[in-house]
């Protein structure tokens, strides 16, 4: 997929991420129709048309069974696929690999240079497990050896921090089905969950 269809879809994700803030802030607002509710909804629109946002979600969670922990995280595949030329001066296209071999080991040392899982106080070590595309993203899943039950997440992710000032990452950790939830906006790095 070339650049400017990249930029294409990810306008599309955008408008439509706005499109569905409105109709949130229009359900809220559907009593009243003064200029106060319509305010935040019009400045939100006009500050997202001129401002891209940047955006990686990181889901953390122990499984009960196996005690193994999983890890998947969302990135644009062209944002990923730009921090990995611009660390490794290796060009690679997530779409439609090559060397998909090279395009794993790739990944796999990007994001565990700017993602680290601690689980009661000890690193985990992330085995790359592979990636898929879902729309304009790529999910990058990893996972630990067995660990004993987590009472407490630390984590470290400056994913793509390098590439934007503006850069969020979401963080959701889940243990034992209880879900906790942070963002970290650049150059915050980390966050710790207790449970």
């Amino acid at each position: 997929m070339v650049e400017a269809e990249v930029k294409v879809q990810r306008e599309i994700l955008h408008w439509g991420i706005i499109r569905n803030f409105a109709q949130r802030l229009e359900s809220i607002s559907t009593n009243s129709n003064s200029y106060s509710t319509m305010l935040p909804r019009l400045l939100f629109i006009w500050l997202s048309f001129f401002h891209p946002f940047y955006v990686s979600v990181t889901e953390i969670e122990q499984v009960q069974k196996t005690r193994v922990v999983q890890v998947s995280t969302r990135i644009f595949f062209d944002d990923l696929e730009k921090a990995i030329d611009k660390k490794y001066k290796i060009s690679v296209n997530i779409l439609k690999p090559k060397d998909r071999k090279k395009v794993n080991e790739c990944i796999a040392a990007y994001i565990n240079s700017h993602l680290k899982v601690s689980a009661n106080g000890v690193i985990l070590p992330l085995r790359f497990i592979g990636y898929e595309i879902e729309e304009e993203a790529a999910w990058c899943y990893f996972e630990s050896d067995a660990v004993a039950p987590v009472k407490k997440f630390s984590i470290q992710n400056d994913i793509l921090y390098e590439q934007h000032d503006s850069q969020i990452n979401m963080i959701h950790a889940i243990v034992n089905g209880k879900r906790q939830s942070t963002k970290l906006d650049n150059p915050s790095s980390n966050a710790e969950f207790n449970y």
